[in-house]
Order: C-alpha cells, then structure tokens, then sequence
C-alpha cells in the first residue's frame, strides 16, 4: 500500500502562522510531501481560507493537528471542559475551511500533566471523557470530518497511554466521526508489541504519525519500519503517514517535547532523510 507522506510544520516552527506557512509549504511541497500537518496551537494563528488556498495550488492534503495546552481538558480534574470543547469546535472548524478530514491530537488533557488514579478514580475519568467527546464526535460527524485521539507515553500523559486504553475508553463513542491517532514514538515507548498495538485498532485508524524511536528522522532508529508498515497494511489504514518532530529552537516547543539535543543536522535534513527512507521501503514492497 502505497500511503501519502506528510510532515507537520512543528519540525520547523511554533507556533504556525499565516507568514510561516506562506513560508513552509512551498518548501515542503519541493521536498516531494504530498501532505502537512498543521497544528493549531491557538485560534486566530492562521486563517483556514488563506491556507487553504495555499494547500491546493501546492497539491498538499492538509491534517488539522490540536494542541492540548495548559487548561485544556475533557476531564474536570485536569482544566477547564468549556473552553476545551470551544477550542475544539475551533480545530474543526479550521479543518472545513483548509480541506481537511482529520482533527488529531491528545483530546481528553493537558499534554504533560500527569497524576495517580485508583480504578474508581480512572472510571470516573473516562466516563467525563465520553460525555465531553461526545457532542464533538457528533459535529465532527455531521460535518464529514474525524476527530482522531492520540495515545501519549507514561511521561505525558495519565489518561490514554495504550492502544488498549484507548480502545475501551471510546468504546461507545466510534464511530465515522472519531478515530484513534496512532504515534510511533508512543507506541514504541508504550506498547510490548507496537504491531499487535497497530493490528488491535484495526478499522479505528484515523490517523497515522511517524518519526524515529528519539524523535529524529525515519530510519536512522531501531523501529521496525517494514514491520510496521505490514502491520497498517493488516489494518486496512490507508491514510497519510505524518512526520512529526520538534524544533528545539522555540524554547516552549523543546520544553513541551523534550528536546534537549540536536536529532539531526538540521530540521531539513531530518525531514528529507525521513521523506527518503519511507518513500524507498514503500517502493520497494
């Protein structure tokens, strides 16, 4: 299976903004992506129309990415549902107006806010989360688009850490308007078999996003890429495979992702390398 390559401008920039992007996707384009993550970090940072426009005369299929900052949360413990639930009606409204079918991102808490839960205490967690996701679910649906919910490590979350969790947690809620984002970094720190992980959410795949085991370039880690790539096949995913790593040059960005090193000559070479090795097994399958 032949599956479109995508990078998200996080590899370059945060947070995105009209000027940037008017910026970055030609490059990107030229690299030879056929597909951009673009993450909303806060409404008003890009105008969907304006991107939009871009994206078509570039041939570049879009992926609205939400960022879950300080205070947004489905979960009452963790920060404020409303404004979450307002922010999110944001992201998909941003994925109308830039063409867009996929809203992904860690949607239930704020990204590195982490605490203990006893069994009572995690059931009552989900049981917020569905009720909150579920009216966004519905417009999502409504609107032809999916919003895809993303596993994260022990380190950045306590809510959804496993393919598993994240099967149960939704359980009620799947649907043509949500799916389950699916990272390799994650899976690689979270899962005991990262393709069984990817086999079990079979027929719930919104989303797909790659980078190597330390958040560098495709390739140059110990992930089994031919592996992995077998198992979306058994899966029956045949979305886009988005590249996401991080600068280290936004001090906000690199404290949020941990990047304390360099994890290639540069953000350019990180992505081409990555475009290269994906592009080369997928030909060669």
């Amino acid at each position: 299976m032949q599956r479109t390559i995508g990078v998200n401008t996080w590899v370059w920039t945060s947070p995105l903004t009209d000027a940037s992007l008017a910026e970055l996707a030609p490059k990107i384009a030229r690299m030879g992506f056929g597909a951009i993550e673009l993450p909303l970090e806060n409404a008003g940072d890009w105008d969907a129309a304006r991107a939009g426009d871009l994206l078509r005369s570039l041939n570049l299929q879009p992926v609205v990415i939400g960022a879950m900052g300080p205070g947004r949360s489905l979960v009452d413990r963790a920060g404020n549902v409303p404004a979450t639930q307002v922010y999110l009606r944001t992201c998909l409204a941003a994925a109308r107006g830039v063409g867009a079918s996929v809203v992904a991102g860690p949607f239930y808490a704020p990204t590195g806010v982490t605490w203990r839960m006893t069994r009572d205490e995690r059931t009552d967690v989900v049981a917020q989360l569905r009720r909150n996701l579920a009216p966004l679910v519905d417009e999502a649906a409504a609107d032809g688009l999916a919003l895809a919910v993303e596993p994260l490590n022990r380190y950045e979350t306590s809510v959804i850490n496993t393919v598993e969790q994240g099967l149960e947690a939704l359980a009620p809620l799947w649907g043509p308007g949500l799916g389950l984002a699916l990272d390799t970094y994650h899976l690689n720190i979270e899962e005991k078999r990262p393709e069984a992980a990817i086999r079990a959410a079979a027929g719930h795949i919104a989303h797909v996003q790659v980078c190597g085991s330390d958040r560098g370039a495709v390739g140059d880690d110990h992930t089994d890429w031919p592996a992995t790539l077998a198992a979306l096949d058994d899966a029956g995913y045949e979305g886009i495979l988005g590249l996401e790593s991080f600068t280290g040059e936004n001090a906000t960005i690199a404290v949020a992702a941990s990047v304390w090193r360099p994890l290639a000559p540069s953000q350019d070479d990180l992505a081409e390398r990555s475009l290269r090795h994906l592009t080369a097994l997928q030909a060669g399958r």
